[in-house]
């Protein structure tokens, strides 16, 4: 049984899961938890400070043994805002791979967004209809509608508890103009997330993150103590109605620091950042006009894992969940750049049959398959900028587009292999590889060739799909072609002019046919 692992690296705080794949779904066996405070000094001077850093890398290590004990088969550590966000961010990459040997991968805040919903959504019961998630970390606050366990919209604002703390609050207690400059901050972020996201017919809001389970935990403890109305609000664990939430906040901005670590449910290291979470979830409902929410301990972690299974085991239920979404994120990539599809398909379908009718030849990955297909779809989006010189400007949208379910190197691997449609062939030099693994360059060739030879079967066919049939041979390969109405001279011409690239990346010489 496989055993999973995933760390997120939050601006404050650090969190490790480890689970076991039990018959198709995650069965978790460890987890572990830091408050490290990376951030901290990111939002103040734009730095890691090196106390930050090394204060992470000793968690870091931490969480290795763990992982180590538990024999975990595959890894996946993320970061979040302030890596984001931090100008010294390569540096502290390069000394966790150092350490620890791992690659820690930074995302996106819509990215953060959508693996929470994942998260919640694979393993929260009860969930359905429109739902509003809200994950307020150290640096950013993501929230997310969901709609039948879909993401509808996410926007990542940053309104972490953190960077509001270290940007306004320097007092303690607050002074009122502190505060007054801080909501003015928050009050403008959820009115821009507000032409976003629209709440109406909304049944479920959940919370998540460290915060959420405090204002939670603080106001079950308010109902408990308080008068018959008040109990009357709080209607199961983990639920803070919108208006405890306000007293709460209120009541926090007027407490000192002493005085909020003895409140139930804060906690002294919570209790530094918690006036500006408050006031954040306070604003928030005000806003959208919600009730309250429900606090939910899935998050970040829980998303990551989920992905991982959905990536690699093709029997869980949530893999046919996730390549729908994953599709579907690049079908909006194309559509948002004037691609027209019912164009592009033909290209895709011919690049997927010579994947699977060559796959001896080129011995490529099965993640290739995906990444080929996405390439196929989205190689014609550089003419939103310019004609001339598209495939370059191709390259550049599809390495810096948001599309679900793909890592910032999986998009720069697609957009490698989109790039090189034209004249141009790849070189490892090229700026387009300079951020995929050396390793990877001979897949990326072989990938390259497969597009090229599927764009050669398709020059300016609206409706006219020609039908390819492949044959190797150990010297040689023939794609037989059965020409359509209009004949196939052009394509035959096409996949010839292919014939040295491909001999130069197979060893073997191509031989295109009219069958």
């Amino acid at each position: 049984m496989p055993v999973l692992a995933a760390i997120d690296i939050g601006s404050n705080s650090c969190r490790l899961k480890i689970a076991r794949v039990v018959a198709h779904q995650l069965k978790t066996v460890h987890e572990d938890r830091e408050v490290t405070r990376l951030g901290s000094s990111v939002f103040e001077s734009g730095l890691i400070s090196p106390e930050a850093m090394a204060l992470t890398l000793r968690a870091l290590k931490r969480f290795q043994r763990a992982v180590q004990a538990h024999a975990a088969d595959e890894i996946r550590v993320v970061a979040t805002a302030a890596l984001r966000d931090a100008r010294n961010g390569e540096a502290f990459q390069a000394w966790v791979k150092a350490e620890t040997g791992w690659s820690l991968e930074i995302i996106s805040g819509l990215e953060e967004g959508r693996l929470i919903h994942r998260g919640i959504m694979s393993a929260e019961p009860g969930v359905a209809g429109r739902v509003l998630l809200v994950d307020l970390g150290g640096g950013s606050c993501e929230i997310t509608l969901s709609e039948h366990k879909r993401v509808k919209e996410t926007v990542s604002l940053p309104l972490g508890a953190v960077r509001l703390t270290e940007g306004f609050l320097t007092t303690d207690p607050p002074t009122a103009e502190e505060l007054a400059q801080m909501r003015q901050l928050i009050g403008r972020e959820l009115r821009r997330a507000r032409r976003k996201i629209t709440v109406e017919r909304v049944s479920l809001v959940i919370a998540t993150s460290g915060t959420a389970a405090a204002l939670a935990e603080a106001s079950a403890a308010v109902a408990k103590a308080g008068k018959a109305s008040v109990k009357r609000l709080v209607h199961g664990p983990g639920v803070a109605p919108a208006l405890l939430v306000r007293k709460l906040a209120a009541r926090l901005a007027k407490m000192t620091l002493q005085e909020r670590e003895a409140m139930p449910g804060i906690g002294p290291r919570r209790a530094e950042i918690i006036i500006a979470g408050a006031q954040v979830y306070a604003e928030l409902l005000d806003h959208f006009v919600l009730p309250g929410f429900r606090y939910s301990p899935l998050g970040l972690r829980d998303g990551i894992l989920a992905q991982m299974l959905a990536e690699q085991d093709t029997r869980a239920s949530s893999h046919v969940e996730f390549e729908h979404e994953r599709w579907e994120s690049v079908l909006a990539t194309a559509k948002r750049y004037g691609v027209d599809a019912r164009q592009a398909e033909p290209v895709r379908a011919h690049a997927i049959q010579l994947y699977r009718d060559l796959k001896s030849l080129h011995e490529l990955p099965g993640d290739y398959e995906h990444w080929l297909a996405a390439a196929a779809l989205l190689r014609d989006t550089g003419k939103f900028i310019n004609h001339q010189g598209h495939h370059r400007h191709t390259q550049y949208i599809i390495s810096s587009s948001e599309m679900y379910g793909y890592t910032p190197t999986q998009r720069t691997i697609v957009s490698a292999i989109a790039r090189y449609q034209g004249k141009s062939r790849p070189g490892p030099e090229d700026r387009a590889l300079r951020n995929i693994p050396t390793d990877e360059h001979r897949n990326v060739h072989r990938a390259v060739v497969l597009l090229r030879l599927a764009v050669a079967l398709n020059q300016d066919r609206a409706s006219d799909v020609l039908k390819v049939t492949a044959k190797m041979y150990p010297k040689r390969v023939y794609l037989e072609i059965r020409p359509g109405r209009t004949g196939a001279e052009l394509e035959l011409w096409s996949l010839r002019k292919e014939a040295d690239y491909f001999r130069e990346v197979f060893g073997r010489e191509l031989f295109p046919t009219l069958a």
